[in-house]
């Protein structure tokens, strides 16, 4: 029994014991086998279904914006959407990047393949070691969860007891964001079979709902990653952070709007993904907005009762009510401050490219994964730093392959660095504070005209 098979074959955790029968990976990663539309043909598989340790169903049609279990996080009838932006065969963009204009399309087709080889590579080695790496994460963020609430709840009176309770929590809320939510909604542990382990039923710790996520940011980011008028995360429709978006006196408040974000980020991310800009331009339906504010409304209500009233309550019984709500606040803040400043080093250091819509138009699986490299940044640092980021501190390897598992990213990441080498292209990457200041620097940079 290969590691594969005695992964799908123990599905053993929650109470819910189908076996999800997909589609899978929600992520926007470019498989060879998209079609002029950009979608899949219902019902066939990838080429990369056939390679050792990816199932059939891994590719299976559609798995676009809002596929898979409703608003709640249940399991659901899947709704196929077209997977949008579809790559050519051949060729090259209208203008490539100035990073990589000294590539030619040869140059770029032989990138690809490479980076192809080196997926190819870990899904034949993926299985059994991988599925007990994220079970064991799992285990770990629930044992820290309950510690931690359990402490604010029993002894938030006291000091000791307070802060060892709100940073257990804190920690507990970080890991299940950064390397639980953010990966298993990437469909990386889709493979499993697992119905409490994929991206179509997982709901997080996060008051955005899940698929609202999954559009804005597998679908639309993930595709567009970096292109000015594609890609809303590049401001995320508040702030200034490329020299082609027009400034506008509201710019000069950058750094405010910035600071203020940090520690409510998880609000600022529900919010961008209702995709008001969208609606007021036409091209959303209010009766979608509707539905994902009602989708919000459940979400908020869900974790405004697990923080900031179930947790508290229960402490009013040791007297602890108050230090508990502080504590609850306090954790979320952090959790908020940690991923706000993992996703910016990741996307807004200097060095981090930004392109046009020209740079697209015609782009190849090569000069996706180009864009990719070039338009990232990482964080070096120690190992647990890097599962605290939710291994997110590789975030060009990550962008290059968005639904391969977490864990195996400090693997490729040498191969990636070396292929960046050769090929003249740069690989961004610092210390965790070098890339905080380097992204700040930028926002106050950009607030001026």
């Amino acid at each position: 029994m290969t590691d594969t098979t005695r992964a799908t074959a123990h599905v053993r955790t929650g109470l819910r014991r189908r076996p999800v029968p997909g589609p899978d990976t929600t992520s926007w990663a470019p498989r060879g086998d998209e079609h002029d539309d950009g979608a899949l043909p219902t019902g066939e598989a990838s080429p990369s279904a056939a390679v050792p340790g990816a199932d059939a169903a891994h590719d299976a049609a559609g798995n676009g914006a809002r596929g898979g279990a409703d608003a709640e996080g249940g399991i659901g009838v899947v709704r196929e959407k077209p997977r949008r932006g579809a790559l050519a065969a051949a060729g090259s963009p209208t203008v490539r990047p100035p990073a990589a204009a000294h590539l030619s399309d040869a140059d770029v087709a032989e990138l690809g393949r490479e980076l192809d080889a080196v997926r190819d590579s870990v899904l034949a080695r993926r299985g059994a070691s991988d599925a007990a790496y994220i079970r064991r994460v799992i285990k770990l963020q629930r044992a820290l969860e309950v510690a931690g609430r359990g402490a604010l709840i029993l002894g938030g009176r006291n000091k000791f007891a307070w802060i060892a309770g709100t940073a257990l929590l804190s920690g507990s809320k970080i890991i299940e964001n950064m390397e639980i939510g953010h990966n298993v909604l990437h469909g990386q542990w889709d493979w499993m079979r697992d119905p409490d382990i994929h991206s179509t039923t997982w709901e997080w710790d996060f008051v955005t709902p899940a698929r609202s996520w999954q559009h804005t940011h597998n679908d639309l980011h993930h595709r567009w990653t970096n292109v000015v008028g594609l890609d809303k995360d590049v401001g995320y429709n508040l702030l200034r952070m490329d020299e082609e978006q027009p400034w506008k006196p509201v710019n000069l408040l950058n750094p405010v709007f910035n600071a203020v974000l940090a520690p409510v980020f998880e609000w600022g991310i529900a919010i961008y993904d209702l995709e008001i800009a969208e609606v007021k331009e036409g091209k959303k339906p209010k009766s979608e907005l509707f539905k994902d504010l009602r989708a919000m409304g459940r979400k908020a209500l869900r974790q405004f009762t697990k923080d900031y009233a179930a947790t508290p309550a229960l402490a009013m019984v040791t007297g602890s009510g108050k230090q508990a709500l502080y504590g609850t606040l306090t954790a979320n803040a952090v959790r908020n401050v940690w991923a706000h400043s993992v996703i910016f080093c990741g996307h807004f250091p200097e060095g981090a490219e930004t392109f046009t819509e020209e740079m697209v138009e015609g782009e190849t699986r090569g000069d996706w994964y180009v864009r990719q490299m070039i338009g990232s940044s990482n964080i070096s640092g120690s190992k647990f730093m890097h599962f605290m980021t939710g291994n997110l501190s590789h975030q060009v390897e990550h962008h290059l392959f968005p639904d391969l598992p977490s864990n195996r990213y400090a693997e490729v990441a040498p191969q990636v660095r070396d292929i960046c080498r050769r090929y003249g292209l740069p690989y961004n990457t610092g210390p965790l504070l070098k890339q905080v200041g380097s992204a700040w620097g930028k926002v106050f940079r950009l607030a001026l005209p």
